[in-house]
């Protein structure tokens, strides 16, 4: 029966449910990122997003309660010092999980469970800086319930017309050119 059952037991005593959490979670402290089966990982970041939002307030209570979860006193060292710099502003979301396929040995579905402010290849704060110049744009799906389709007509509008008075450049351009080259060969 599954009475009670509120996350995943992992097939495993608590004990040694335990033991795995706290080493996974060492690993994900040391190295950042980490590749496991995707029940785990998923386990692993309910496991340790709350010590990190622990580790945000530097007390010797937070250290200590931190310190019965992991039992390591370098991977303390590090998540007080690194990464909870790194994570101070952010008020959640701490790890993310990318699913990787499936195992070639026995099928078991991968994961990779990683720090998001530690990765270098994609990070929110460079892509806002390169593309939109500090505008952060907000996507939904449904379609343009931001501006009505008036001012989208008003926009569609001044685009043509901007179209137009480029092309009658461009096209002036061309003839003076051309008249220009005829001269020369008189």
């Amino acid at each position: 029966m599954r009475h009670g059952k509120k996350f995943n037991h992992l097939k495993r005593k608590s004990a040694h449910r335990k033991a795995l959490l706290r080493n996974l979670s060492i690993a994900l402290i040391t190295h950042k990122r980490i590749s496991t089966t995707l029940a785990k990982a998923k386990a692993l970041r309910q496991y340790i997003e709350p010590l990190i939002t622990k580790s945000k307030s530097n007390t010797t209570h937070s250290r200590r309660v931190v310190f019965s979860y992991l039992q390591n006193k370098e991977a303390i060292k590090e998540l007080f010092g690194p990464i909870a710099e790194k994570v101070g502003d952010r008020p959640g979301g701490y790890v993310r999980v990318i699913k990787l396929g499936f195992r070639r040995g026995d099928g078991a579905e991968m994961a990779m469970i990683e720090l998001v402010d530690f990765n270098d290849v994609y990070s929110p704060k460079d892509d806002e800086a390169k593309g939109s110049e500090g505008k952060k744009r907000r996507r939904r799906r449904g379609g343009g319930g931001g501006k009505s389709t008036a001012a989208t007509a008003a926009t569609t509008e001044e685009a043509v017309e901007e179209a137009e008075d480029t092309a009658e450049e461009i096209v002036e351009e061309t003839e003076e050119n051309i008249e220009a080259s005829t001269d020369e060969e008189e």
